[in-house]
């Protein structure tokens, strides 16, 4: 391939030419990718759709840590038999009717926008700003090559997961790598840490809390700060999704000032025999009300978007355990969402990442702005 370079001083840069042959790709101006990723929704509450979604979702060896040959002989003939049907239900009971999809795919998008626009302002249109799902559509794989047909050669990888696990931020990022594995020219790639103890997120968790509680003709008892479980095996094997969430809830009630029995770590979501992170929220719920509390709330900090987990089995499936056992007053107070406190965390998250790979100036203007809150 001919390549003539001829050079230009303009002012302190020297300025490169390069004639190419006719044919050759064109090369556009380069640009900077930032790519969300959340777990993942089916595409709709039917059998199969719901059979297609568990299989890729419980075929994952970090949410699944089985012997293989055995995990997809029970997966295949017992599992997503029966499993899919509960799980659909599930779904259609929360599904967005208006777009045909589940709240956490709506509120996804919604937050790419928001993250998009505030990075628009502070550093121009270099920056593009997508989301994907590690799970079903759209596809990280599909993100990644969009935007690096785009002009993205450096892209930034954002999980949304304040908490770090194997079984979430890692099998994340885990996808977007295989997509790179694939491609002749890949991008530098960097990726956005867990932020389970950051003051701004805790700030945002807290202001949540107390605006939701301002709506209600009543004082919560008890707050209990509900996170996804995982098995117990998985924290002993070294995962430090336990602490960082035990973190993250201490820190919501140190700043709501409460007293520790007031506000309570717990874990939902647990799946099969084995023992899971402890104690459960839906025991914890059932005995709460036996023990004669009458008015509880419950908030999940390690969900950054409403989903299943939290608009039916903590809003409708809790609520349910709390008045069947006793209870009187339930409320659930709903996840950050596309609230514009928790854009802008996402979008200074992605600020103080980007360091390096953006023009000094605008960084510069970002940090301001994110130290003035």
């Amino acid at each position: 391939m001919a390549d003539q370079r001829t050079h230009a001083r303009h002012g302190d840069k020297v300025v490169y030419q390069t004639d190419f042959p006719a044919d050759h790709p064109e090369i556009g101006p380069e640009k900077i990718g930032v790519l969300l990723l959340n777990l993942g929704t089916p595409e709709g509450t039917d059998y199969w759709s719901m059979r297609r979604y568990l299989k890729e979702f419980l075929s994952d060896r970090r949410v699944i840590e089985a012997n293989p040959v055995f995990w997809q002989l029970l997966l295949n003939t017992v599992i997503l038999t029966k499993r899919p049907k509960s799980s659909g239900q599930a779904y259609a009971s929360i599904w967005n009717e208006e777009k045909n999809e589940s709240p956490l795919k709506t509120i996804t998008r919604d937050q790419a926008d928001g993250v998009q626009t505030i990075l628009h302002q502070r550093f121009g249109e270099g920056i593009i700003v997508d989301w994907a799902m590690r799970y079903g559509y759209p596809r990280t794989e599909d993100a990644v090559n969009d935007l690096m047909s785009k002009g993205c050669r450096r892209i930034l990888l954002v999980a949304l997961y304040p908490q770090y696990a194997a079984a979430t931020t890692a099998t994340a990022y885990d996808h977007a790598f295989r997509a790179l594995m694939k491609m002749r020219w890949q991008p530098s790639i960097r990726t956005v840490p867990p932020y389970h103890d950051e003051p701004q997120y805790i700030d945002a968790v807290v202001r949540s809390i107390h605006d939701h509680l301002a709506d209600l003709s009543w004082e919560p008892e008890v707050l209990l700060t509900s996170f996804h479980g995982l098995p117990k095996r998985y924290l002993m094997a070294g995962d430090p999704y336990h602490c960082q969430c035990a973190k993250s809830s201490r820190l919501i009630r140190d700043a709501l000032g409460w007293p520790k029995e007031r506000v309570k770590l717990c874990f939902q979501s647990r799946f099969g025999r084995e023992e899971w992170l402890k104690p459960y929220t839906d025991e914890t719920i059932a005995e709460l009300a036996r023990q004669g509390v009458k008015n509880l709330a419950i908030v999940s900090p390690g969900f950054a978007a409403d989903c299943v987990e939290t608009l039916e089995e903590l809003n409708m499936q809790g609520r349910e355990t709390f008045l069947e056992n006793g209870g009187e007053n339930f409320t659930f107070i709903p996840c950050l969402n596309a609230r514009e406190d928790s854009v802008g965390l996402i979008a200074d998250l992605v600020t103080r990442e980007l360091g390096g790979w953006v023009e000094p100036r605008a960084l510069a203007a970002g940090n301001a702005r994110r130290a003035a809150g």
